[in-house]
Protein backbone atom coordinates (compact mmCIF):
# COMPACT_ATOMS: atom_id res chain seq x y z
CA UNK A 1 0.00 0.00 0.00
CA UNK A 2 1.21 3.26 -0.83
CA UNK A 3 2.11 5.98 1.57
CA UNK A 4 2.77 9.31 2.30
CA UNK A 5 6.52 9.83 3.38
CA UNK A 6 8.05 13.03 5.41
CA UNK A 7 11.54 14.63 5.06
CA UNK A 8 13.49 14.32 8.24
CA UNK A 9 15.44 17.48 7.98
CA UNK A 10 12.43 19.99 6.79
CA UNK A 11 9.40 17.93 7.53
CA UNK A 12 8.22 17.96 4.15
CA UNK A 13 6.70 15.54 2.02
CA UNK A 14 9.00 13.10 -0.04
CA UNK A 15 8.30 12.00 -3.23
CA UNK A 16 9.37 8.78 -4.94
CA UNK A 17 11.78 9.09 -7.48
CA UNK A 18 14.43 6.87 -9.75
CA UNK A 19 17.69 7.07 -8.65
CA UNK A 20 19.87 6.27 -12.25
CA UNK A 21 23.31 5.82 -10.69
CA UNK A 22 22.10 3.53 -7.94
CA UNK A 23 19.17 2.13 -10.01
CA UNK A 24 16.93 2.08 -6.82
CA UNK A 25 13.46 3.91 -5.78
CA UNK A 26 13.97 6.41 -3.79
CA UNK A 27 12.10 9.14 -1.74
CA UNK A 28 13.17 12.64 -2.42
CA UNK A 29 12.74 15.89 -0.65
CA UNK A 30 12.43 18.86 -3.29
CA UNK A 31 13.48 21.36 -0.40
CA UNK A 32 16.55 20.12 0.87
CA UNK A 33 18.77 17.08 -0.95
CA UNK A 34 17.42 14.45 2.23
CA UNK A 35 16.64 10.90 0.35
CA UNK A 36 16.00 7.74 1.51
CA UNK A 37 15.38 4.57 -0.35
CA UNK A 38 11.89 3.33 -0.97
CA UNK A 39 11.24 0.14 0.84
CA UNK A 40 7.57 -0.05 -1.37
CA UNK A 41 7.95 -0.37 -4.69
CA UNK A 42 4.25 0.82 -4.65
CA UNK A 43 3.95 4.56 -5.54
CA UNK A 44 0.29 4.48 -7.51
CA UNK A 45 -2.36 2.74 -6.55
CA UNK A 46 -5.42 3.19 -8.72
CA UNK A 47 -8.50 1.31 -6.73
CA UNK A 48 -11.33 0.15 -10.01
CA UNK A 49 -14.90 0.80 -8.28
CA UNK A 50 -16.75 -2.52 -8.81
CA UNK A 51 -20.04 -1.98 -10.65
CA UNK A 52 -22.87 -2.72 -7.29
CA UNK A 53 -26.24 -3.69 -7.78
CA UNK A 54 -28.93 -0.57 -7.43
CA UNK A 55 -29.95 -0.45 -4.03
CA UNK A 56 -33.47 0.34 -1.92
CA UNK A 57 -31.49 2.75 0.47
CA UNK A 58 -33.45 3.54 3.85
CA UNK A 59 -37.32 2.90 3.06
CA UNK A 60 -38.99 3.81 6.26
CA UNK A 61 -42.32 5.41 6.19
CA UNK A 62 -41.99 5.52 2.55
CA UNK A 63 -45.85 4.66 2.47
CA UNK A 64 -46.86 7.78 4.15
CA UNK A 65 -44.48 10.14 2.25
CA UNK A 66 -47.17 12.68 0.20
CA UNK A 67 -44.72 13.61 -1.96
CA UNK A 68 -43.89 10.42 -3.37
CA UNK A 69 -46.12 8.97 -6.21
CA UNK A 70 -48.53 6.60 -5.77
CA UNK A 71 -48.77 3.01 -8.12
CA UNK A 72 -51.56 0.06 -8.60
CA UNK A 73 -48.38 -2.12 -8.46
CA UNK A 74 -49.17 -5.69 -6.53
CA UNK A 75 -47.42 -6.23 -3.27
CA UNK A 76 -45.59 -9.85 -3.19
CA UNK A 77 -45.97 -10.15 0.41
CA UNK A 78 -48.99 -8.94 1.46
CA UNK A 79 -50.78 -8.42 -1.61
CA UNK A 80 -51.76 -5.05 -1.43
CA UNK A 81 -51.79 -2.54 -4.34
CA UNK A 82 -51.01 0.59 -3.21
CA UNK A 83 -47.17 1.40 -3.57
CA UNK A 84 -45.04 4.19 -3.67
CA UNK A 85 -42.13 4.20 -5.76
CA UNK A 86 -39.09 5.89 -6.29
CA UNK A 87 -35.96 6.04 -8.66
CA UNK A 88 -32.32 4.56 -7.06
CA UNK A 89 -30.77 7.77 -5.66
CA UNK A 90 -26.92 6.66 -5.76
CA UNK A 91 -24.48 8.99 -7.13
CA UNK A 92 -22.82 6.61 -9.39
CA UNK A 93 -21.79 7.88 -13.20
CA UNK A 94 -23.51 4.88 -14.34
CA UNK A 95 -26.83 4.17 -13.59
CA UNK A 96 -30.36 2.31 -14.27
CA UNK A 97 -33.32 3.73 -14.01
CA UNK A 98 -34.78 1.31 -11.74
CA UNK A 99 -38.12 2.04 -9.68
CA UNK A 100 -37.97 1.30 -5.69
CA UNK A 101 -42.16 0.46 -5.07
CA UNK A 102 -42.67 0.61 -1.52
CA UNK A 103 -46.25 -1.04 -0.21
CA UNK A 104 -48.22 1.50 1.62
CA UNK A 105 -49.80 -1.52 3.60
CA UNK A 106 -46.61 -3.59 4.63
CA UNK A 107 -43.71 -1.66 4.58
CA UNK A 108 -42.17 -4.21 1.90
CA UNK A 109 -39.61 -2.85 -0.44
CA UNK A 110 -39.62 -4.46 -4.24
CA UNK A 111 -38.36 -3.81 -8.15
CA UNK A 112 -40.78 -4.66 -10.57
CA UNK A 113 -40.47 -8.49 -10.91
CA UNK A 114 -41.30 -8.14 -14.48
CA UNK A 115 -38.19 -6.94 -15.07
CA UNK A 116 -34.77 -8.98 -16.36
CA UNK A 117 -31.50 -8.95 -13.41
CA UNK A 118 -28.77 -6.80 -15.18
CA UNK A 119 -26.10 -8.37 -15.62
CA UNK A 120 -22.95 -5.62 -16.23
CA UNK A 121 -22.41 -3.67 -19.40
CA UNK A 122 -20.96 -6.28 -21.03
CA UNK A 123 -23.72 -9.18 -20.68
CA UNK A 124 -28.05 -9.50 -21.63
CA UNK A 125 -30.71 -7.68 -19.26
CA UNK A 126 -31.94 -4.28 -18.61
Amino acid sequence: MASLHFCSECNNLLYPRADPDRRILVYACRICNYDEVGDNQCVYRNDLVTVTKEQAGVTIDLGSDPTLPHSNMVCPKCGNDDCVFYQDQSKRKETRMILFYVCCKCGYNFQDPTLKEYTGPQGGGG
